[in-house]
Parts: structure tokens; sequence; C-alpha cells
């Protein structure tokens, strides 16, 4: 009976971590995903906060260090290796630790973030350039066509941009456009636009842009809510997928009462 126990415990972790080394290449590509986008808001975000950097490094290594234990516990639950197993449940309880850190430090920076954000967000508007070609600059012209947009708290934040001001025919940025019900926010534009004129003269009156009025502020938080709860839900998957692992793990452990190295495959 007690055989048949560690052989069912034995293979049922090496399928438990077949799918930890699953999540960790899931975690592994996000991170990957945060550093490599540049056509999204992320990349803003990158601008706005270092720390969204250091936090996609920390996922980047945070899921290498799991698919490298995943196929330690793989190898040392299937050959009964008491080694690997005590090696394996040390750095499941080394990246639990990390990760119940590493969120704790992101909920309390949440709002230092968003203030950074809307810095940056700020500053961009005021700096840009239509006749430059900027990645972060295309980024928040995308985030403003998808989102349906303009602006950080409202259209008026392109006020402060003197380029814009300064020209004498009523001119808006073009990815603020409001085309009505059938904008679909596919048909991105960069730079500025300018209005049809109807004849009278009265400069670049913003009244007059045909632009959507809400600032993007709002839609961005719900954004990155809707998008935050993925990411802790997936953090508190893969946390509670590491305590049974090491609670499998230490179950094995025990009933292996002598090593037998030649068990484990040699390259």
């Amino acid at each position: 009976m007690g055989a048949a126990c560690v052989k069912v415990t034995k293979y049922f972790l090496f399928l438990f971590n077949l799918l930890f080394f699953i999540l960790g290449a899931v975690i592994l590509g996000f991170g990957v995903w945060i550093l490599a986008d540049r056509s999204s808001f992320i990349s803003v975000l990158q601008t706005s906060s270092s720390s969204l950097k250091v936090g996609a490094y920390v996922f980047v290594g945070v899921g290498a260090v799991t698919m490298l234990m995943g196929f330690l516990g793989c190898v040392g639950a299937v050959n009964e290796v008491r080694c690997l197993l005590g090696l394996y449940f040390a750095f499941l309880l080394l990246i639990l630790i990390a990760q119940v850190a590493a969120g704790t430090l992101f909920y309390f920076n949440v709002g230092k973030l968003k203030q950074d954000m809307g810095d940056v967000v700020t500053q961009l508007i005021r700096n840009y350039n239509a006749s430059s070609q900027d990645s972060l600059q295309e980024a928040w012209d995308y985030v403003q066509a998808q989102v349906k947009c303009c602006g950080w708290v409202s259209f008026y934040n392109w006020t402060d941009n003197a380029e814009l001001m300064n020209r004498t025919e009523v001119t808006y940025p073009c990815s603020c456009q409001d085309g009505g019900e059938e904008d679909d926010g596919l048909s991105q534009q960069t730079g500025f636009c300018q209005a049809p004129s109807n004849g009278t003269e009265g400069g670049n009156d913003p009244e007059r842009w045909p632009v959507h009025k809400e600032g993007c502020m709002e839609k961005v938080e719900a954004w990155l809510q809707e998008n935050l709860g993925v990411v802790l839900g997936v953090c508190v998957g893969v946390a509670v997928i590491e305590l049974l692992g090491m609670l499998l793990s230490i179950c094995l452990c025990r009933h292996i009462h002598s090593e037998d190295y030649s068990k484990v495959p040699k390259y």
C-alpha cells in the first residue's frame, strides 16, 4: 500500500511539475512582452517608471528559474533523487518569497506609478513634434486612436503644445479625431491634421476641433486595472501551484529512504 502511494505521488508530482514548467514559460513570455512591446501603452509606462522595466526583468528571471525548477522537479520525482527534490523545494521557497516581495512593492507603488505616468504623458503632449519619427509619440497616438480619447485629463492638454497652437488654421491631433459611430479605431494616424475650412477665421480654436473630448486618464487606468487583474490571477495561480509542489516534494522525500544516483540521467 505504501509503495503504491509513493508511486502515485511520484507521477502526480511529475505531471504537476510539467504544468509548472508551462506556467514558468508563460511568466517568461509576459516579461519579454513588456520589454519588447513598442506599439502600445506599455512603452509609455516603461518611460514613466523605471520600476516597470525592473519588474519585467523580475518576471523574466522568475519565469526562467521556474522552468528550470519544473525540469528539476520532473527529474527528481521520476528518478526518486532526494537531493534534486530538496533543491527543488528550496528554490520554490525562494521564488515564492520573491513573488510576494515583488507584489507587495508593486502594490505600494501604484499611486506613484500613476503620478509619474501623468507627468510623462503631459510632457509628451507638450513636446510632441509632428515632423519627427518617435516611437513614444507613435505609442501615444496608438493609445488615443484605440481608446478613443484625447489628451490626458481632457483634449485641452493639447493646447500646451506650441507647434499646434501656432497654426493659423483649425488643426488638431490626428489620432484624436472623432469619426463617429463608424470609427473602429483601426485607422491610426499620427501628427497633426487640418480641419476643412468653413470660411470663417478665428485661429486654431480648440472648441472647433473634431476630436474626442474625453481625456485618456480614466480609460487608461481602467485598462491597467483590467490587465492587472489578469496578471495577479496568474501570479496567485502560480503561488498555489508552488505551495502544492513544495508539499508533494516533502511527502516524496520522506518516503525515499536511500539515494540511488545511478537513476539520474547522464548526458
